[in-house]
């Protein structure tokens, strides 16, 4: 069944069973008459965003500004052991029902179950991929819950392109799903794929629906990624949308090269997705084709290529569309799901959702459908060079909300710290054509005359990415990580002209990664050759911080609340021999992040470690004030967050769970405070309670 709960007219529902986390509370007597505290029930975490609507929000307020910085590790899940190899970059977010937590781990991508009070395993499932491969390797993004109210099941997608779906209660494969195992999701895709190659895979988990698991893909180099939904109680196939249209369905004119669209490629959902359970509608993003940075072999404006669809979940007949840029040359497809919400704007209550996307825009529209909240204009932009290119006349620009971060590329972006600094990296970006937009289009290099190819901000990775945002339902704000890195697009006139799936973004250049490691034979930055592609100054980025940040957006104005930098100043910075006297704000970090909004606070890890005044290199999870943007607590991490942060109440106490990684392999940090003394007759310290403990079935 699927129910879902109107918090002030705000669409919340949750997973498949639908129900949100709710606050619910029970006054108890004290001894001398005196009030208790109310007890807050147990709540649960059940789908990667907490619920369908993608929010990222739970109502707790247990850990608030007044204690934050009191938490301490409660329990500890290494990863190490699930693959052969430890994993450094683990992005799941658990799922957390009745006190038990279900999560994908390691680079094997098992699939565990714990008791989310202790930690402790309860069972392991890790699935036989008989020697086939994927295109996306790792331990994934999560897994999916689905429940009738009598059997519960978690669904997940393997390293090899799988469906599978477990009981919940044993870790055991339903038997009656697909062939008794799996559902082999290579097959039924209206294309033949080879079932052994790594041509395609997924990191998401499947959407789950009503009784339908949604599934998407990535890199889907054998042919177009379409999108299917299948039975979620026998894994049999109920739908597919064609992502490239077939000739007779819409969109198919807008391949304007006869036969692009036959032989296109790629066109994935692999970004998470959100459902509206009332409406019957899925909302998918749809990603670009073959060759992201090179468009000759996809002419046009080609749907569905980086289009918000929303769809029918019984039928995956489309309903509405939006296309967010046109015949893309920077490899900005849909990163992130739409969040929905019911809002009253400007006088009138609008089912509504946001989508946050690489361009660093926020599009909000009517998710009934599909037309803009505030009005998005086709603005003229510029063309390329390129001979055989075809360029969008114009490109989709928000009236409102503004960016969430900086866009396009200008000589005052460069850093000006000191003066040399400033007029290094104005040489260097003299070395590149800029504009004001985000849509400065690629052009030729030339790098005898000087001429290294285009700047453009945000880069390829965003802006926002795979995490999305976080929606206060009780305020009406969106809150959303971002970071700030420039890169470089540029063509020669020799290069393949998109043969393949992806595009390159600099062929041939030298890559200049931001933090180092500095060449040794480098005497300080300042004095040595510029060459294509080395954005960095001695390891520092040409670009003024910061470098990641957090935004809030008030949905209900369409402006935005505050802007903070996030993430310590990185070590690279600080104590690089170019920075001596010199004293600068907090840069931020640059990363790929999610955020967390409860009751008071919006809570987010650094992307990366810093030396503290301890001569600790690690990082920090760090709690800011969601109305004002003030920091107002940080809590000790070993590593750098590499997933989302997520919460629940079980057994009368917050929990803050979030996936951490690096060179100490990877692992789920549980946070909660201190546990009072138990009395003598309670057995100890940290008794389960109801809702905390489960043996192995």
């Amino acid at each position: 069944m699927t129910r879902s709960i109107d918090r002030r007219k705000v669409l919340a529902s949750t997973s498949a069973l639908g129900l949100m986390a709710v606050i619910g509370a029970r006054a108890q007597g004290q001894p001398g008459g005196a009030p208790a505290a109310p007890v807050v029930a147990n709540t649960n975490w059940q789908s990667n965003a907490n619920d369908l609507a993608a929010t990222r929000y739970a109502p707790l307020d247990e850990i608030n500004a007044s204690n934050f910085n009191r938490l301490e590790v409660a329990w500890r899940f290494k990863t190490d052991n699930y693959g052969d190899k430890a994993d450094a970059y683990f992005n799941a977010t658990p799922l957390v029902v009745n006190g038990r937590m279900y999560s994908t781990v390691g680079l094997d991508r098992y699939l565990v179950c714990l008791d989310a009070y202790t930690g402790r395993l309860i069972w392991t499932y890790r699935h036989d991929e008989k020697g086939r491969q994927g295109a996306r390797g790792g331990s994934g993004w999560g897994c999916a819950y689905w429940t009738d109210g009598k059997e519960e099941r978690i669904l997940y997608a393997t390293i090899s392109y799988q469906l599978v779906s477990i009981d919940a209660k044993t870790g055991l494969p339903d038997p009656k799903f697909g062939d008794g195992k799996e559902v082999d999701l290579r097959l039924d895709w209206d294309h033949v794929v080879d079932p052994r190659a790594r041509v395609v895979g997924i990191h998401a988990p499947p959407l789950v629906v009503r009784d339908v698991a949604v599934i998407g893909n990535a890199s889907a180099s054998t042919g177009p990624g379409h999108l299917r939904g299948y039975d979620v109680r026998t894994g049999k196939r109920k739908w597919i949308f064609h992502t490239v249209p077939q000739k007779g369905e819409f969109g198919y004119d807008t391949w304007i090269k006869a036969g692009q669209a036959e032989t296109a490629t790629n066109t994935g959902v692999w970004a998470m997705m959100s459902a509206d359970p009332e409406l019957g509608l899925v909302y998918a993003g749809i990603e670009l084709p073959q060759a992201d940075t090179v468009g000759t072999t996809r002419l046009g404006d080609a749907l569905f290529t980086e289009s918000l669809v929303a769809l029918d979940v019984e039928t995956g007949q489309r309903k509405w569309h939006y296309q967010t840029e046109h015949h893309g040359l920077w490899d900005r497809d849909i990163p992130a799901p739409a969040t929905l919400f019911d809002l009253q704007i400007d006088g009138k209550m609008v089912k509504a959702l946001a989508l946050p996307t690489k361009q660093a825009y926020l599009f909000v529209l009517d998710r009934v459908t599909g037309k803009p909240v505030w009005p998005i204009n086709e603005v003229k932009v510029e063309a390329g060079d390129m001979p055989g290119e075809w360029y969008a006349p114009t490109q989709p620009v928000p009236s409102k909300p503004p960016p969430f971060d900086r866009q396009g590329f200008s000589l005052d972006f460069g850093i000006d710290w000191t003066p040399e600094l400033r007029a290094r990296s104005r040489e260097i970006i003299s070395h590149y054509h800029i504009g004001p937009t985000t849509y400065t289009p690629p052009v030729q290099r030339k790098v005898e005359q000087g001429m290294f190819g285009t700047l453009n901000l945000p880069e390829s990775q965003g802006g926002a990415n795979w995490p999305g945002g976080s929606y206060d339902p009780e305020s009406g704000i969106f809150y959303v990580y971002s970071k700030s890195n420039p890169a470089p697009t540029s063509r020669g006139t020799n290069d393949n002209m998109g043969a393949g799936f992806g595009g390159s973004a600099n062929p041939g250049g030298v890559a200049g990664r931001i933090g180092g490691p500095v060449d040794p034979s480098l005497k300080d930055g300042l004095n040595d050759p510029i060459v294509p592609g080395l954005l960095t100054i001695n390891g520092m980025s040409i670009l003024k911080p910061p470098y990641g940040r957090i935004t809030a957006i008030d949905l209900k104005r369409g402006t935005q609340l505050w802007q903070m930098a996030h993430g310590e100043t990185p070590d690279f910075i600080k104590n690089n021999p170019l920075m001596k006297g010199v004293t600068i704000p907090r840069t931020g970090q640059s990363g790929i992040l999610g955020v967390l909004t409860t009751k008071s606070l919006v809570i987010c890890g650094d992307s990366g470690s810093f030396t503290d005044e301890q001569g600790r290199k690690a990082a920090r999870l760090r709690a800011y004030d969601k109305m004002t943007g003030r920091e107002v607590g940080t809590v000790f991490m070993n590593q750098p967050q590499t997933g989302s942060p997520m919460t629940y109440m079980l057994n009368g106490h917050q929990h803050i769970v979030v996936a951490s990684g690096g060179f100490q392999g990877a692992e789920l940090l549980c946070y909660r405070l201190p546990l009072p003394p138990a009395p003598a007759a309670a057995g100890g310290r940290g008794g389960r309670g109801a809702g905390g403990g489960f043996a192995q079935d």
